[in-house]
């Protein structure tokens, strides 16, 4: 099954039209490859559709010819594996891409830096499922290489990044949504942008129908506890003195809440003729419910 971080980097991919913006996407991705040296280039990555934007690239584009794309299988996961040898073939990709070193986004090519963070997310980064949580995060392999990066997003974009260390590397991750919807959009990937705006519409209806019925379930027990104690007062009275020692408005009210226990105050008003409020009603149950009092008060009789 393909999850959301591969289908934004498919439509990253397919975004990628114009020559300056392969060119800044290659800068972006090898900034962070694995090895870059003067005569030798290796690149890995998990995802199958940045390996070969990477290969067909360089082959098409810089005409490098000793080139070689290779798998290595495992359990879980495969890696493949982009090389390149030879000092000739190196320098084809610098003058393609303007220059590129390892752990460096100090010397941009041109001003496409959002071409150039995609290069990074291709080759470094991964945005979680929105239905499960907002996060978007780039594992770069120096605090050099982190700091360029959280430098570009707020110099370019207005968006603060944050930081912190796992392992052996140096992670810049987003957890606003909406700067991450920004970045999906500024990277190409702007049908993961909706889908997550879609997402998060439905997780507010789906929040707001919660709470709702949070509220009306709270209400319903509420008035349930209310009516048990209502019905109380009134078995209490009807096995004492009688139902029939109360006033006229007292008897219809505790027959009326009597035979409608599930019934709110309000409701309860619409039974009488006329009808009363719920104010009115609850005047009336608290009358009862002084009768009841009283009655407890007195060992079981009412005075």
């Amino acid at each position: 099954m393909t999850s959301f971080s591969q289908t934004v980097k498919y439509q990253i991919i397919e975004d990628i039209k114009s020559r300056n913006k392969i060119r800044a996407v290659l800068f972006g991705i090898l900034s962070v490859c694995k090895e870059l040296s003067a005569d030798k280039l290796m690149f890995a990555t998990e995802n199958e559709d940045t390996a070969d934007f990477l290969y067909s690239k360089l082959k098409s584009l810089c005409k490098v010819s000793d080139i070689h794309l290779s798998v290595s299988a495992r359990r879980k996961h495969s890696t493949y594996n982009v090389s390149v040898n030879g000092s000739n073939e190196i320098e084809k990709i610098r003058s393609f891409t303007g220059g590129i070193g390892r752990n460096n986004l100090k010397d941009l090519h041109g001003n496409d830096c959002a071409s150039v963070v995609a290069g990074v997310f291709l080759a470094a980064g991964s945005v979680t499922d929105p239905n499960k949580e907002y996060h978007m995060e780039f594992v770069l392999p120096s605090i050099e290489l982190c700091n360029d990066l959280g430098l570009m997003f707020i110099e370019n974009f207005g968006i603060l990044a944050k930081h912190v260390s796992r392992k052996n590397s140096e992670i810049v991750y987003l957890k606003e949504s909406e700067n991450i919807e920004d970045m999906l959009t500024l990277m190409g990937a702007s049908k993961s942008t909706l889908e997550m705006m879609n997402i998060k519409i439905l997780k507010n209806v789906r929040n707001k129908v919660n709470r709702v019925m949070n509220c009306e379930n709270a209400n319903i027990e509420r008035t349930v506890k209310a009516s048990e104690k209502q019905i109380e007062d009134i078995e209490l009275i009807e096995k004492t003195v009688g139902l029939s020692t109360l006033s006229d408005d007292l008897f219809e009210t505790a027959r009326l809440r009597y035979e409608n226990p599930e019934l709110t105050l309000k409701e309860l008003g619409e039974l009488f003729k006329p009808r009363i409020t719920k104010s009115g009603v609850n005047h009336r149950l608290e009358k009862i419910k002084a009768v009841a009092d009283s009655i407890r008060n007195n060992g079981g009789t009412e005075k």
